[in-house]
Protein backbone atom coordinates (compact mmCIF):
# COMPACT_ATOMS: atom_id res chain seq x y z
CA UNK A 1 0.00 0.00 0.00
CA UNK A 2 2.78 2.46 0.88
CA UNK A 3 4.38 1.82 -2.51
CA UNK A 4 1.13 2.51 -4.37
CA UNK A 5 0.51 5.75 -2.46
CA UNK A 6 3.98 7.09 -3.25
CA UNK A 7 4.05 5.95 -6.89
CA UNK A 8 0.78 7.65 -7.80
CA UNK A 9 1.50 10.99 -6.16
CA UNK A 10 3.31 14.12 -7.26
CA UNK A 11 7.10 13.99 -7.32
CA UNK A 12 7.06 16.52 -4.48
CA UNK A 13 5.13 14.06 -2.31
CA UNK A 14 7.55 11.31 -3.30
CA UNK A 15 10.38 13.47 -2.05
CA UNK A 16 8.66 14.32 1.23
CA UNK A 17 7.74 10.68 1.79
CA UNK A 18 11.27 9.43 1.25
CA UNK A 19 12.70 12.07 3.58
CA UNK A 20 10.41 10.82 6.33
CA UNK A 21 11.40 7.21 5.67
CA UNK A 22 15.10 8.13 5.72
CA UNK A 23 14.70 10.07 8.97
CA UNK A 24 13.27 6.91 10.54
CA UNK A 25 15.71 4.59 8.74
CA UNK A 26 12.74 2.77 7.17
CA UNK A 27 13.36 2.64 3.41
CA UNK A 28 12.80 -1.11 3.60
CA UNK A 29 9.01 -0.58 3.57
CA UNK A 30 9.02 0.43 -0.13
CA UNK A 31 10.38 -1.06 -3.34
CA UNK A 32 13.14 1.44 -4.12
CA UNK A 33 13.76 0.11 -7.63
CA UNK A 34 10.11 0.61 -8.59
CA UNK A 35 10.20 4.16 -7.32
CA UNK A 36 13.35 4.84 -9.34
CA UNK A 37 11.60 3.48 -12.45
CA UNK A 38 8.65 5.78 -11.78
CA UNK A 39 10.89 8.86 -11.54
CA UNK A 40 12.73 7.82 -14.70
CA UNK A 41 9.40 7.64 -16.55
CA UNK A 42 8.68 11.30 -15.74
CA UNK A 43 11.78 12.72 -17.44
CA UNK A 44 11.03 14.33 -20.79
CA UNK A 45 13.12 14.54 -23.95
CA UNK A 46 14.35 18.05 -23.10
CA UNK A 47 15.54 16.89 -19.67
CA UNK A 48 12.64 18.38 -17.69
CA UNK A 49 10.42 16.43 -15.34
CA UNK A 50 6.66 16.18 -15.15
CA UNK A 51 5.23 16.22 -11.65
CA UNK A 52 3.05 13.19 -12.33
CA UNK A 53 1.33 11.27 -15.13
CA UNK A 54 -0.71 14.37 -16.07
CA UNK A 55 2.41 16.13 -17.30
CA UNK A 56 2.86 19.54 -15.62
CA UNK A 57 6.47 20.72 -16.14
CA UNK A 58 8.16 22.77 -13.42
CA UNK A 59 11.70 23.13 -12.07
CA UNK A 60 10.30 22.08 -8.67
CA UNK A 61 9.97 18.61 -10.13
CA UNK A 62 13.54 18.62 -11.47
CA UNK A 63 14.70 19.28 -7.92
CA UNK A 64 12.42 16.68 -6.34
CA UNK A 65 13.50 14.03 -8.85
CA UNK A 66 17.22 14.71 -8.39
CA UNK A 67 16.96 15.06 -4.61
CA UNK A 68 15.03 11.82 -4.19
CA UNK A 69 17.42 9.87 -6.39
CA UNK A 70 20.46 11.41 -4.67
CA UNK A 71 19.14 10.35 -1.27
CA UNK A 72 18.69 6.84 -2.66
CA UNK A 73 22.13 6.77 -4.29
CA UNK A 74 20.49 6.40 -7.72
CA UNK A 75 21.12 9.76 -9.39
CA UNK A 76 22.66 8.05 -12.42
CA UNK A 77 19.26 6.51 -13.21
CA UNK A 78 18.27 9.69 -15.10
CA UNK A 79 19.89 11.69 -17.90
CA UNK A 80 21.64 14.17 -15.62
CA UNK A 81 23.20 16.13 -18.47
CA UNK A 82 19.87 16.91 -20.10
CA UNK A 83 18.29 17.63 -16.72
CA UNK A 84 21.02 20.20 -16.05
CA UNK A 85 20.52 21.78 -19.48
CA UNK A 86 16.81 22.25 -18.80
CA UNK A 87 17.35 23.86 -15.40
CA UNK A 88 19.99 26.20 -16.80
CA UNK A 89 17.58 27.19 -19.58
CA UNK A 90 15.31 28.56 -16.83
CA UNK A 91 17.99 31.00 -15.62
CA UNK A 92 17.05 34.66 -16.10
CA UNK A 93 18.96 37.89 -16.80
CA UNK A 94 18.69 38.83 -13.10
CA UNK A 95 20.51 35.65 -12.03
CA UNK A 96 17.36 33.97 -10.74
CA UNK A 97 15.31 31.04 -11.99
CA UNK A 98 11.69 30.48 -12.95
CA UNK A 99 9.49 27.41 -13.17
CA UNK A 100 10.05 27.09 -16.93
CA UNK A 101 12.17 28.91 -19.55
CA UNK A 102 11.08 32.57 -19.67
CA UNK A 103 9.18 32.47 -16.39
CA UNK A 104 9.65 35.13 -13.70
CA UNK A 105 12.37 34.63 -11.09
CA UNK A 106 10.95 33.50 -7.77
CA UNK A 107 12.73 32.61 -4.53
CA UNK A 108 11.04 29.20 -4.29
CA UNK A 109 12.15 28.26 -7.81
CA UNK A 110 15.63 29.63 -7.12
CA UNK A 111 15.91 27.31 -4.13
CA UNK A 112 14.83 24.36 -6.28
CA UNK A 113 17.26 25.19 -9.08
CA UNK A 114 20.26 25.98 -6.88
CA UNK A 115 19.52 22.83 -4.88
CA UNK A 116 19.32 20.81 -8.08
CA UNK A 117 22.62 22.27 -9.31
CA UNK A 118 24.26 21.54 -5.94
CA UNK A 119 23.13 17.91 -6.13
CA UNK A 120 24.44 17.55 -9.70
CA UNK A 121 27.74 19.34 -8.95
CA UNK A 122 26.89 22.22 -11.29
CA UNK A 123 26.74 25.21 -8.93
CA UNK A 124 29.69 26.69 -10.81
CA UNK A 125 27.23 27.47 -13.62
CA UNK A 126 25.53 30.10 -11.43
CA UNK A 127 26.57 33.75 -11.33
CA UNK A 128 26.68 33.75 -7.54
CA UNK A 129 27.14 37.52 -7.13
CA UNK A 130 24.24 38.38 -9.45
CA UNK A 131 21.98 35.78 -7.87
CA UNK A 132 23.14 36.72 -4.37
CA UNK A 133 22.24 40.36 -5.03
CA UNK A 134 18.72 39.41 -6.19
CA UNK A 135 18.24 37.25 -3.11
CA UNK A 136 19.54 39.77 -0.57
CA UNK A 137 17.18 42.38 -2.03
CA UNK A 138 14.34 40.21 -0.77
CA UNK A 139 14.96 41.50 2.76
CA UNK A 140 12.47 44.18 3.82
CA UNK A 141 12.71 46.83 6.58
CA UNK A 142 10.95 44.43 8.98
CA UNK A 143 13.88 42.03 8.56
CA UNK A 144 11.67 39.43 6.89
CA UNK A 145 12.18 38.08 3.38
CA UNK A 146 9.79 37.98 0.45
CA UNK A 147 9.69 35.72 -2.60
CA UNK A 148 9.79 38.39 -5.30
CA UNK A 149 9.68 42.18 -5.58
CA UNK A 150 6.74 44.10 -4.10
CA UNK A 151 5.46 41.19 -2.01
CA UNK A 152 4.99 40.93 1.76
CA UNK A 153 7.57 39.16 3.94
CA UNK A 154 6.80 35.55 4.80
CA UNK A 155 8.54 33.20 7.24
CA UNK A 156 8.75 30.44 4.62
CA UNK A 157 11.17 32.60 2.63
CA UNK A 158 13.44 32.51 5.65
CA UNK A 159 14.12 29.07 4.21
CA UNK A 160 13.84 29.48 0.42
CA UNK A 161 15.99 32.63 0.31
CA UNK A 162 18.36 31.84 3.15
CA UNK A 163 19.07 28.28 2.01
CA UNK A 164 19.82 29.55 -1.50
CA UNK A 165 22.21 32.17 -0.12
CA UNK A 166 23.86 29.48 2.01
CA UNK A 167 24.34 27.22 -1.02
CA UNK A 168 26.06 29.96 -3.04
CA UNK A 169 28.15 31.24 -0.14
CA UNK A 170 26.43 34.64 0.21
CA UNK A 171 24.43 34.25 3.44
CA UNK A 172 26.42 37.11 4.99
CA UNK A 173 24.83 39.54 2.52
CA UNK A 174 21.64 39.93 4.59
CA UNK A 175 21.06 41.32 8.08
CA UNK A 176 20.90 38.05 9.96
CA UNK A 177 19.89 39.55 13.32
CA UNK A 178 16.94 41.45 11.80
CA UNK A 179 15.77 38.25 10.09
CA UNK A 180 16.09 36.32 13.34
CA UNK A 181 13.93 38.90 15.11
CA UNK A 182 11.31 38.72 12.35
CA UNK A 183 11.11 34.92 12.54
CA UNK A 184 10.76 34.93 16.31
CA UNK A 185 8.07 37.64 16.10
CA UNK A 186 5.99 35.19 14.04
CA UNK A 187 5.98 32.65 16.87
CA UNK A 188 2.82 32.09 18.91
CA UNK A 189 4.15 32.29 22.46
CA UNK A 190 1.02 30.68 23.93
CA UNK A 191 0.39 27.69 21.67
CA UNK A 192 3.76 27.38 19.91
CA UNK A 193 4.45 27.24 16.20
CA UNK A 194 5.16 29.92 13.60
CA UNK A 195 2.92 31.86 11.23
CA UNK A 196 3.74 33.46 7.88
CA UNK A 197 3.98 36.87 9.56
CA UNK A 198 3.34 38.33 13.04
CA UNK A 199 -0.26 38.02 14.24
CA UNK A 200 -1.38 35.36 11.74
CA UNK A 201 -2.41 31.77 12.46
CA UNK A 202 0.43 29.32 12.96
CA UNK A 203 0.72 26.16 10.85
CA UNK A 204 3.16 23.23 10.39
CA UNK A 205 4.47 24.53 7.03
CA UNK A 206 5.71 27.86 8.40
CA UNK A 207 6.82 26.24 11.65
CA UNK A 208 9.14 23.92 9.73
CA UNK A 209 10.69 26.68 7.64
CA UNK A 210 10.91 29.10 10.56
CA UNK A 211 12.87 26.57 12.62
CA UNK A 212 15.00 25.53 9.62
CA UNK A 213 15.76 29.19 8.91
CA UNK A 214 16.83 29.72 12.51
CA UNK A 215 19.15 26.74 12.15
CA UNK A 216 20.82 28.32 9.12
CA UNK A 217 21.21 31.50 11.16
CA UNK A 218 23.19 29.52 13.73
CA UNK A 219 20.72 29.03 16.60
CA UNK A 220 22.65 26.72 18.91
CA UNK A 221 19.65 24.88 20.39
CA UNK A 222 18.52 23.72 16.92
CA UNK A 223 20.25 20.91 15.05
CA UNK A 224 22.24 21.87 11.98
CA UNK A 225 19.98 21.63 8.90
CA UNK A 226 21.36 21.02 5.41
CA UNK A 227 20.42 23.87 3.03
CA UNK A 228 19.91 21.58 0.03
CA UNK A 229 17.72 18.86 1.52
CA UNK A 230 16.21 20.61 4.58
CA UNK A 231 17.20 17.61 6.66
CA UNK A 232 19.44 17.30 9.72
CA UNK A 233 23.11 17.16 8.77
CA UNK A 234 23.68 14.13 10.99
CA UNK A 235 21.07 12.14 9.05
CA UNK A 236 22.75 12.99 5.74
CA UNK A 237 26.11 11.95 7.16
CA UNK A 238 24.56 8.63 8.16
CA UNK A 239 23.54 7.90 4.56
CA UNK A 240 26.74 9.49 3.13
CA UNK A 241 25.05 12.30 1.19
CA UNK A 242 26.91 15.64 1.30
CA UNK A 243 26.34 17.96 -1.70
CA UNK A 244 29.16 20.39 -2.41
CA UNK A 245 28.35 24.07 -1.81
CA UNK A 246 30.06 27.31 -2.82
CA UNK A 247 32.45 28.36 -0.06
Amino acid sequence: MALQIIRHSLLSRNYAGFKILILYDSLHVVDVNKIVEYIQSLQKEDGSFAGDEWGEIDTRFSFCAAATLALLGKLDAIDVGKAVEFVLSCMNFDGGFGCRPGSESHAGQIYCCTGFLAITDQLHQVNVDLLGWWLCERQLPSGGLNGRPEKLPDVCYSWWVLASLKMIGRIQWIDREKLRCFILACQDEETGGFADRPGDMVDPFHTLFGIAGLSLLGEEQIKAVNPVFCMPEDVLRRINVQPELVS
